[in-house]
C-alpha cells in the first residue's frame, strides 16, 4: 500500500502517527517560472515535491504543500520591472518578460514568509526540515540556518551538495539536462521536447545547462533521485538520530 506523505491529504490521526515516527518536514520551493519552451512552468516545485514524496517514503515524514513565489534578480529597464531568466538567460539580447513567469518577491517579503511558515511548522510539531527547489529560494534558506535554529529550534536542511559538476544533483541548472531529467523521471507527461528547435545551433531561450536535446533522459533523472536520496536519506538519519539523543 502508498503512503500516504502529503500534508494537505493526512487525517490527524495519521498526521500523528507520522509526525511521532519522523518529525520531518520538507518544504517543496517553487516558482511558477519560464522552464523552457518544453517544461511546465511549475517545474520547481514539481521536482523538489516529486523528490521530497519519495525520500519521505524512505525516510518518514511530511511534504507540505509547495511555494510558488520566491526571491531573484531583479532590475528595471525603461520603468519595467525583470526578475532573472528575463535577463540572465537571453545573453546579449534585451530583457523580455518571458511568457508565464509570475513568482517574484523581494528578499525582505520570502523572509518573512517563510518565517511565518517555519512558526508554523514547529507549533505543528516538527523539529527538521528540508527545503529545496528553485535556486534563489534554496541559498536563501540555506544563509539564514542559523536564524532558523535559533528563533525556531528547528535542524535545517536543503539537497544541495558541494560540487554539482556531475550532473547527477536535484535541480542544478535551469531547464537544462539535469532539471529536464528530474522532470522526465517524474512526470513524463508534462515533458515536450517537440517544442524546442531541432537545430542544435540555436539555443533554446532561457535554458542554462547541458543541452536537454542531447543531454536529458529519463534513466539519468531516475539516477539522480536515487543518489540523492539515498545521501539525504544518511543526512536526515543521523538528524534523528541526534534528535532522540537531545530528548
Amino acid at each position: 500500500m502508498e503512503q500516504k506523505v502529503l500534508y494537505e491529504e493526512l487525517t490527524p490521526a495519521e498526521f500523528q502517527l507520522r509526525l511521532r515516527d519522523a518529525p520531518i518536514a520538507y518544504l517543496p520551493l517553487g516558482t511558477l517560472e519560464w522552464h523552457g519552451l518544453h517544461l511546465p512552468l511549475g517545474a520547481d516545485g514539481l521536482q523538489a515535491k516529486g523528490f521530497f514524496q519519495q525520500l519521505a517514503t524512505c525516510v518518514g515524514g511530511i511534504v507540505l504543500p509547495m511555494l510558488f513565489i520566491g526571491p531573484d534578480t531583479h532590475k528595471t529597464v525603461k520603468r519595467r520591472d525583470f526578475y532573472g531568466m528575463d535577463f540572465e538567460g537571453l545573453k546579449d539580447c534585451e530583457p523580455v518578460n518571458l511568457t508565464g513567469s509570475a513568482y517574484w518577491v523581494s528578499e525582505e517579503d520570502f523572509n518573512i514568509l517563510l518565517s511565518a511558515i517555519l512558526r508554523q511548522i514547529k507549533r505543528a510539531g516538527f523539529h527538521i526540515v528540508t527545503a529545496h527547489g528553485h535556486g534563489p529560494s534554496t541559498e536563501f534558506f540555506s544563509r539564514n540556518k542559523a536564524t532558523w535554529k535559533k528563533k525556531y529550534r528547528l535542524e535545517t536542511y536543503t539537497c544541495r551538495r558541494e560540487n554539482e559538476d556531475d550532473g547527477i544533483g536535484i535541480q542544478t541548472d535551469h531547464a537544462g539536462a539535469n532539471e529536464t531529467s528530474i522532470v522526465m523521471a517524474l512526470r513524463p507527461d508534462l515533458v515536450h521536447m517537440e517544442n524546442l528547435s531541432s537545430d542544435l545551433r540555436e539555443w533554446p531561450l532561457a535554458v542554462e545547462g547541458e543541452d536537454p536535446r542531447i543531454r536529458a533522459n529519463a534513466e539519468t533523472g531516475r539516477k539522480a533521485i536515487a543518489a540523492n536520496i539515498e545521501r539525504m536519506s544518511k543526512i536526515l538519519r543521523e538528524a534523528l538520530s541526534q534528535l532522540q539523543l537531545s530528548r
